[in-house]
């Protein structure tokens, strides 16, 4: 009888302590995350650029796990200012570039970057894809991977032949004389053709305006009047025009990034990387959302590809 106050307040007691045990770890959790940082030290973030470069991006599909678009793929670059773990980005590049908004707005978004960053050319970075590079710190190139292709295109397809042989006849009443240019259903007139031109110029010339602010220091700059031709050049041939820094590895790329971020690494070893997830895959050439953005534009879109 005279046991059950001292069972009871054991038991009180001991619950009591486990609560207190509880917050204890709770609070270390969290002290704990919040100078993790400095206990683990820095990582260098790798995002992979390996998508063509489109505003609306694609969602998953039987064909492919779909590819972010530009603004997503800004929003999580962007997003990396906001971490304190991360003292470097290295983006690796496998990409043939794509639309000249898309490609602005991810540029303007790496532009931003608070971090030092490094790009890194694995297989492809043409076009586009060395635009939005040309606004890293430093960019390491494979020998062997293809670059270049500076400048813009625009293609007008005519099945007007195609139309008259199957007895096909399409009529179209317009506003003015220029407000279809681009239809499939005619060939594009010589004053349209000057149009499209003139848009195209425009468009390039702000290209090599990026390349020459960004790369001034390094450019070659016989070698890179020579080669913004749209051409395509190998990873040796751009390390001579100036247009990348350094030949070598997606590891020497890390090392670089490494460096510029102070991180005391003798290896790759030494060094935390921190994959930076999206969505985007390789693949999707037969998929629904490709075929239907291919034949569903009527007008010249003009890409940096």
């Amino acid at each position: 009888m005279h046991n059950k106050p001292a069972r009871s307040r054991l038991i009180l007691e001991t619950g009591l302590l486990l609560v207190a045990v509880f917050l204890a770890i709770v609070a270390m959790f969290f002290v704990f995350s919040a100078f993790s940082t400095n206990l683990v030290g820095k990582c260098v973030a790798v995002v992979d650029v390996n998508v063509p470069l489109t505003i609306e991006g694609a969602p998953p599909s039987l064909f492919d796990g779909g590819m972010p678009g530009s603004e997503e793929y800004a929003g999580i670059i962007r997003s990396l200012n906001k971490r304190d773990d991360v003292g470097a980005v290295v983006f690796v590049f496998n990409s043939p570039g794509g639309s000249v908004v898309a490609t602005r707005e991810i540029y303007n978004a790496v532009r931003e970057l608070d971090k030092p960053s490094v790009s890194y050319f694995r297989e492809v970075a043409a076009s586009g894809a060395y635009y939005v590079a040309s606004g890293t710190d430093y960019i390491v190139s494979d020998p062997n991977a293809l670059t270049g292709s500076m400048g813009a295109i625009a293609t007008v397809t005519s099945m007007s032949g195609l139309f008259e042989k199957l007895g096909i006849n399409v009529t179209t009443v317009t506003s003015g004389r220029h407000k279809d240019i681009g239809s499939a259903f005619r060939n594009v007139t010589e004053d349209e053709r000057e149009i499209l031109q003139a848009l195209i110029d425009e468009v390039y010339q702000e290209f090599r305006t990026v390349v020459l602010e960004n790369r001034r220091a390094a450019l070659n700059q016989e070698k890179f009047a020579e080669v913004s031709d749209g051409r395509i050049l190998s990873g040796r041939q751009a390390k001579e025009a100036g247009l990348v820094d350094q030949l070598g590895s997606k590891r020497d790329a890390i090392m670089k990034a490494a460096e510029l971020a102070g991180i005391d690494a003798e290896s790759i070893d030494d060094i935390r990387v921190c994959p930076i997830q999206t969505r985007g895959s390789e693949g999707g050439l037969f998929s629904v959302e490709s075929i239907a953005r291919y034949f569903g534009t009527q007008n010249p879109a003009i890409s940096y590809k």
